[in-house]
């Protein structure tokens, strides 16, 4: 089966890219919206991840993989519904960060869900929109 491909962001302040490097994986936590819990219980082990620092940052620093599927999220409390979290493993970082502006002047980006859902905090990627991001980056 065809890996998918997703870009997650997170606030610097809140779990940095240095922290997620440093930890070498972690769960991806705390998500409190219907549209974004339904893409991390679409996301299978193997699928290659974008991680974009957001608010100060604003832009992709590095990669990722899911390395487990889909599972309730341990942060959630009773009275809040069922939430759900993978876990992430960190891959290699960016040799330079792909800016938000740098997305915004890109022809072929000019769809990608990131511009379309800006407050959505985990984002399906095309293939493509995948591929030119890595390149990009470095």
């Amino acid at each position: 089966m065809a890996k998918q491909h997703w870009l997650v962001k997170q606030e610097p302040e809140a779990y940095s890219w240095a922290d997620f490097v440093r930890d070498g994986r972690t769960d991806w936590t705390g998500v409190r919206n219907f549209q974004a819990r339904n893409n991390l219980r679409a996301m299978r082990v193997g699928d290659l991840v974008l991680f974009y620092a957001s608010v100060t940052t604003k832009a992709v620093l590095g990669t990722a993989r899911v390395s487990r599927v889909a599972f309730a999220d341990p942060t959630a409390a009773a009275d809040e519904g069922e939430w759900s979290a993978v876990e992430l493993a960190a891959g290699r970082a960016f040799a330079r960060p792909v800016t938000l502006g740098m997305i915004k002047a890109e022809p072929g980006l000019a769809e990608i869900a990131l511009l379309r859902q800006s407050r959505l905090s985990v984002l399906p990627l095309r293939a493509a929109e995948y591929a030119r991001l890595i390149e990009l980056g470095g």
